[in-house]
């Protein structure tokens, strides 16, 4: 009985922190595929989730987001929350922002974690009108 109990909690604990988007990220430029960045995604007392660049693996043409509208405009990318406000809601992560330094525009954001990666959906309007970049955790 005891093994029983003690494997329903150790999978309890394993899916809920397999849905989970805390930590650092790496993520990938979608025209050279290799590793651009490595983002940090943590929750604010405010229960949203926020992301912040925390390393660039590659040097980016402006070390400032000069094309940022907001907030950021002119502010270093290196730091830069470019993750704002998302909510969990079962499995998925919405109700957010993200932000692209390299063009300065905000979409809608969605993620979803699958084992060591997320699915990062960014989109205007409805989610069908955007792209998904897939980010591979850092350990």
């Amino acid at each position: 009985m005891k093994k029983l109990l003690a494997a329903f909690i150790f999978s309890l604990f394993s899916v809920m922190s397999f849905a989970q988007i805390e930590g650092k990220w790496k993520t990938i430029d979608d025209e050279t595929k290799q590793a651009k960045s490595i983002v940090e995604i943590y929750k604010k007392s405010d229960g949203k989730y926020y992301g912040k660049i925390s390393q660039l693996l590659i040097k980016p043409a402006n070390a400032n987001c000069v094309e940022c509208k907001d907030d950021r405009k002119n502010k270093p990318i290196l730091g830069m929350e470019i993750i704002r406000g998302l909510k969990k809601d079962g499995s998925e992560f919405t109700g957010g922002s993200i932000t692209d330094p390299k063009t300065g525009k905000t979409y809608k954001c969605t993620i979803t974690r699958s084992g060591d990666q997320l699915n990062v959906r960014g989109y205007l309007g409805v989610s069908i009108l955007g792209r998904t970049q897939t980010w591979t955790k850092v350990n």
